[in-house]
């Protein structure tokens, strides 16, 4: 049984949207304070590191939702490409912030940041594997390629690694933040590995629990 009651049909479109435009708020938000000098510290940094929060945040409710459905029932399939799609649009802001903002288009010292820097470059692997990903989220892309839509979704727990790797990467001390999502990444892909077994016991236990009614209810 879900933990809440199942939104409306009639709503799941416009709820897609609704947070599409929620999800985009924080960029606008760290853009305005940017912009208006109220950003602590080295404002570009800070900006390019709120970006790559929010795109991490993203990519971990992106693998959130089918353990939520699986151990709790919430049905909310309907909201993991949105929350997909977010994650690429924030990396990618992400990356142009940094491109624009921080190196100024200086297109050698890009390259060499990419090949020197080990967080950059993970970064920046994350960044390109998410292209085919946000290329293919959508019922064309899925309906053509079949079972090879789902093999190549699996970057997404890669990607999630890669994330979190470069978040802890990017800072000379790894603080209780970037341990938090490399504990919640971990979780999350571990969750993959056990997820198989899981289901058949709670199928097993579903199916001997009906038994079991079944059963009283013939003897009664």
């Amino acid at each position: 049984m879900a933990l809440v009651p199942a939104l409306p049909k009639r709503f799941h479109g416009p709820s897609v949207w609704a947070l599409y435009a929620l999800g985009l708020i924080p960029a606008a938000w760290a853009f305005y304070l940017g912009a208006t000098g109220r950003l602590p510290g080295n404002a570009v940094k800070e900006f390019e590191h709120l970006l790559g929060l929010w795109a991490l945040r993203f990519l971990v409710a992106t693998l959130t939702i089918t353990p939520l459905r699986d151990l709790f029932g919430l049905n909310w399939l309907r909201y993991r490409r949105a929350l997909g799609l977010l994650a690429f649009y924030y990396v990618l802001m992400h990356f142009t912030a940094y491109m624009v903002l921080d190196q100024m288009l200086r297109i050698p010292a890009i390259v060499a940041d990419i090949a020197r820097r080990p967080f950059i470059t993970i970064g920046m692997v994350a960044l390109v594997m998410l292209i085919p990903l946000a290329l293919t989220s959508n019922n064309w892309s899925i309906r053509k390629l079949g079972q090879r839509w789902n093999k190549l979704h699996r970057l997404a727990y890669v990607i999630a690694a890669a994330g979190a790797l470069h978040f802890a990467m990017a800072v000379k001390v790894v603080g209780p933040e970037q341990m938090l999502y490399i504990v919640l990444v971990t979780l999350l892909l571990a969750w993959r590995a056990v997820r198989t077994p899981f289901l058949r016991w709670k199928r097993q236990r579903t199916a001997g629990a009906r038994s079991h009614t079944a059963t009283q209810k013939a003897a009664g």
